[in-house]
């Protein structure tokens, strides 16, 4: 095979996003919705599916470290300094924005292919800002300003958790620190009863999993280094829905990459599933309060996915593959503001949010003067 065409990659991301979106919208797996319903319900069931996805993930991509296929530091995901503060401030925005449109980058490309004419224009938004974040208008603040407060890595160390603890001990743990978390994260599921009887939910997170290997996998041999020297990247959809938008208006010969590939195939890919299962319907915005909503999410999905590094799949499970230590933070920079965009939805507006706020801690500090010593 003559891999010096650069749209051999592309068509690789076109069948694994394919795949990817198909499994995903036939178990109605949704990052946000798997957050919403520990966050709110305590079912933690969708959240372990995607640490199965993570497991499974982890496990390949450390086995081709190990077997010198794959060099963490080639990646866009480990280098020699954490841009920490954009990281986490990142995350907020996205869990914060992913709130308010009600999933994720990737779930909206999923929602795409089901007929959902709301997350066409979400996307269109998200990427024209998330451009504008990467090497428009707002790249220079991002650089100078977000990115410029960082951890430097101890020297000859990179970002992710292996180099540090082979550092500090001497001893190479990485593969095996990649069983024993990998295997304890797929454990989580089979342990749980209810979930062993949801084949789709479980087949799903698994071949999520297996789609971030095959991307690795792909952009390592179908790639010509010296035609076109690329990084090795995997799934995410905050850049690649950006440089999309940007191929499809200026340079067509562009989208020859996995990662819009990949993206074009998890919309195709979950339409295949929609229309299988008669479930494909055209949507909209119901009324102008919604779609200002959505528009705000968008808006901050894009900075937000821009500055922490990836999306909830980004940085969720492909860096998380690497064990890169902007993995928890991102997450953790996620988690949090979806929470709070949650909270903002419950309360109905941001000033309704501060003032139930503001209510709850007089209430508490008042309840514990009159119960503590006087």
């Amino acid at each position: 095979m003559d891999i010096s065409n650069p749209w051999w990659v592309a068509l690789a991301g076109l069948l694994v996003g394919g795949v990817a979106g198909f499994a995903v919208f036939r178990a109605r797996l949704c990052t946000f919705g798997a957050l919403e319903d520990a966050m709110v319900g305590a079912d933690f069931r969708r959240l372990k599916v995607f640490g199965l996805a993570l497991g499974v993930a982890l496990i390949g991509t450390q086995l081709l470290v190990a077997l010198d296929v794959l060099a963490p530091e080639r990646t866009n995901y480990v280098g020699a300094a954490l841009p920490w503060f954009g990281i986490l401030f990142g995350g907020l925005l996205f869990g914060l924005g992913m709130a308010l449109v009600g999933t994720c980058a990737f779930g909206s490309l999923v929602r795409l292919g089901g007929g959902d004419l709301r997350s066409l224009v979400v996307l269109m938004v998200y990427g024209a800002v998330a451009y504008a974040t990467l090497r428009g208008a707002l790249a220079g603040f991002r650089v100078d300003v977000i990115e410029g407060v960082q951890l430097p890595m101890p020297a000859g160390t990179q970002s992710d958790l292996p180099s540090l603890l082979g550092r500090v001990s001497g001893v190479d743990f990485r593969l095996a620190l990649a069983v024993v978390l990998g295997l304890g994260l797929i454990g989580l599921v089979f342990a749980d009863a209810r979930l062993r009887r949801a084949r789709r939910l479980v087949t799903a997170g698994a071949l999520l999993g297996l789609a971030v290997i095959a991307g690795w996998m792909a952009t390592l041999f179908l790639v010509d280094e010296f035609a076109h020297p690329v990084a090795p990247q995997s799934l995410t959809f905050v850049s690649p829905v950006a440089r999309g938008f940007f191929g499809l208006v200026f340079v067509t010969e562009s989208l020859a990459e996995f990662g819009i590939g990949s993206a074009a195939g998890v919309a195709l890919g979950s339409a295949l599933a929609a229309l299988r299962a008669d479930e494909f319907r055209w949507e909209a915005f119901d009324d102008p309060r919604e779609m200002k909503r959505h528009l705000l999410g968008a808006v901050l999905m894009g900075v937000g996915g821009i500055l922490c590094g990836g999306c909830t799949i980004g940085q969720g499970i492909t860096a998380g593959s690497l064990m890169a230590l902007s993995w928890p933070l991102a997450v953790l920079g996620m988690a949090a503001g979806a929470r709070l965009g949650i909270a903002l939805l419950m309360e109905g507006s941001f000033t309704d949010f501060l003032r139930g706020t503001a209510l709850a801690l007089r209430e508490r500090r008042a309840g514990g003067g009159g119960d503590g010593p006087r």
